[in-house]
């Protein structure tokens, strides 16, 4: 699925891949954001989030709506920190990054904290 715009100047089409890496790097520079974590937890997940190997389109989920895009981020937050000031900082950077890089609105950002871990 991707995101088509129209400009003055012709089409444009945004795929769900740009914008998951807009998002999951807006999201992973926040204060207590350790990464993101996949949306189902299989076992092959579990052993790329202990590598580190970061994906971004598994830690965030676009879908159209009728007011126009929502995007799900699932989180892993540091321990010790405010979980309601985090989620709350990244949704505003979220779709600050987002709007500002694909000048269009998003309707809503979701976030989900999916497991605690003790910063590194």
């Amino acid at each position: 699925m991707n995101i088509d715009k129209r400009t003055p100047y012709g089409g444009i089409d945004i795929s769900m891949e740009a914008v998951a890496s807009v998002a999951g790097g807006a999201a992973s520079e926040c204060y207590g954001v350790v990464g993101l974590a996949p949306r189902t937890r299989s076992l092959s997940d579990q052993v790329y989030s202990l590598l580190g190997n970061e994906e971004y389109a598994k830690g965030i989920v676009c879908r159209k709506v009728k007011k126009g895009y929502e995007i799900d981020v699932f989180l892993l937050c540091a321990y010790g920190v405010k979980l309601p000031e985090v989620c709350s900082e990244v949704q505003k950077k979220v779709k600050y990054d987002l709007e500002k890089t694909f000048g269009m609105k998003f309707a809503a950002v979701n976030v989900y904290v999916q497991d605690i871990k003790e910063a590194a």
